[in-house]
């Protein structure tokens, strides 16, 4: 697939996305190794997804940061190779005349709208084929319920009036599906899954998926929990703690937002076990540690004739450097379903979410079997 593929960021100026645009710059020169780029694998490369090369990045973000200063914060912190962001700074410049500030208006069908030609004119304006909206902003307390998210009907006339009635992340994925781009949800944020914007999606016929990307302690618990199943091994408790840094701990300190990640850490247990055993996943925020994060697990276990056992694991990472790769991975994959005619929940995608869309394993290597039929199916369709 060569057509130009738009990426519209929201919270494009934080860590996350500028990881992932200097990653996709620094990769189309021929800076680095794709490591980490899933698409870039034998498996799963081929014509049935756009380039590296072919994306044009955008977005939104509450912030007015340069991503100059972004960019300097980000190497200060170990996070971004200096000669790699030093040569692609004309590049980077470039991105930075498409960034927006966030629309303000009286009502959120004014912003919706708003948000969808900021989008619109970057198609048009770049000559894009399509456009894929990626969610990598902050996370978002858990929505309440509200009789305008069941029909996009109510959601319509809702959203004419003063109320609030979506989260941010949902209203980005309304106004998504509005400018007629797919829309990725990265975070744990409410997103796409309420019924109005379910049914938006599919009268507008497109793909969207989510949510809560897997790049650490939950990565581990998706490999690990399958074993202990496969083994017969009765797991009775499962608690982690997980210190982190950088703008998305700052933002899980509050309670909310920590409940809301919190619980999606937990779900591949039960999913995976059968049954949920005892413990929790804890967020902490440590500022000392910045973008990366760590965490300590503990696992007890009772083997053949009751014995009891307990297995530990600890995860140290760079937040953003896990994120990004997967960020491009995203943006392909789904502008490839696009491009193929799907719509919908993209459940083939589980592989890379915490919480993912739809009746699906969470052993990530039914996830990744999945993965690899449904992009053998974009590349049969190209």
């Amino acid at each position: 697939m060569t057509t130009t593929t738009g990426v519209w960021l929201i919270g494009a100026r934080g860590s996350v996305a500028v990881t992932s645009v200097v990653g996709a710059l620094a990769l189309r020169a021929g800076l680095a190794e794709p490591l980490g780029c899933v698409t870039e694998l034998p498996e799963l490369a081929g014509p049935g997804v756009p380039g590296l090369g072919a994306l044009v990045f955008g977005g939104h973000d509450i912030s007015d940061l340069t991503l100059d200063k972004k960019v300097e914060s980000l190497v200060a912190a170990g996070v971004l190779p200096a000669r790699a962001a030093g040569a692609v700074g004309g590049e980077l410049a470039a991105v930075q005349g498409e960034l927006r500030p966030v629309p303000v208006a009286d009502t959120q069908l004014e912003v919706a709208g708003l948000i969808a030609a900021d989008i619109e004119d970057f198609r048009r304006r770049r000559g894009l084929e399509r456009v894929v909206v990626v969610n990598v902003s902050s996370t978002e307390p858990a929505v309440e319920p509200h009789p305008a998210h069941q029909s996009l009907a109510l959601l319509d006339e809702a959203l004419a009036g003063r109320e609030r009635v979506l989260p941010p992340s949902s209203l980005y994925a309304y106004a998504a599906f509005l400018a007629r781009c797919s829309y990725v949800d990265f975070t744990p944020s409410t997103g796409a899954r309420l019924p109005a914007l379910v049914e938006l999606a599919a009268r507008q016929g497109l793909p969207y998926a989510g949510h809560d990307g897997k790049t650490g302690e939950t990565l581990v618990k998706s490999v690990l929990a399958p074993m202990f199943a496969m083994r017969h091994l009765r797991v009775r408790t499962w608690s982690g703690t997980n210190l982190l840094g950088g703008g998305d701990g700052a933002n899980l300190a509050d309670p909310a937002a920590n409940a809301a990640k919190a619980g999606s850490k937990q779900r591949v247990l039960a999913e995976t076990l059968g049954y949920q055993p005892q413990g929790s996943s804890h967020i902490e925020y440590v500022d000392d540690i910045g973008d990366f994060k760590t965490a300590w697990d503990l696992i007890t276990f009772s083997g053949f004739l009751g014995v009891s056992m307990r297995m530990e694991f600890s995860w140290h990472g760079c937040d953003s450097a896990l994120a990004a790769p997967l960020i491009l991975d995203l943006a392909r994959l789904t502008a490839g379903a696009h491009a193929a005619g799907r719509s919908g929940p993209l459940t083939e995608l589980a592989f890379f979410f915490k919480d993912p869309l739809g009746d699906v394993p969470h052993a990530l290597p039914d996830q990744w079997a999945a993965l690899v039929a449904f992009v053998r199916g974009l590349h049969a369709a190209s």
